[in-house]
């Protein structure tokens, strides 16, 4: 989590930076709003699934890891929003 809010403020202050616009600042924060809460859920499945199983069990450790998978899909999905909308202006 605190690398993505690390992440969160450098992009924002890109963002700031190069004067997004309205349309871009909107996708960006989509797409941040979408890291934290999968950030969230991943961490309120693993203290459920801490709580039922807290002995180990595969099961328990699959049901954790697809957890923290959707995490990194999601955080994938925002290097791939982030390059899109920085690359170019980064580069000039």
């Amino acid at each position: 989590m605190k690398i993505h809010l690390v992440a969160t403020f450098v992009a924002l202050g890109l963002a700031w930076r190069f004067e997004l616009s309205h349309l871009e600042l909107a996708v960006l924060l989509l797409i941040i709003a979408g890291v934290i809460t999968a950030e969230m859920f991943n961490t309120a499945f693993e203290a459920i699934v801490d709580k039922i199983s807290p002995e180990f069990h595969p099961l328990a450790k699959a049901a954790k890891d697809a957890a923290a998978g959707a995490v990194l899909v999601q955080a994938l999905a925002a290097l791939g929003v982030g390059y899109v909308l920085f690359v170019d202006k980064l580069l000039k």
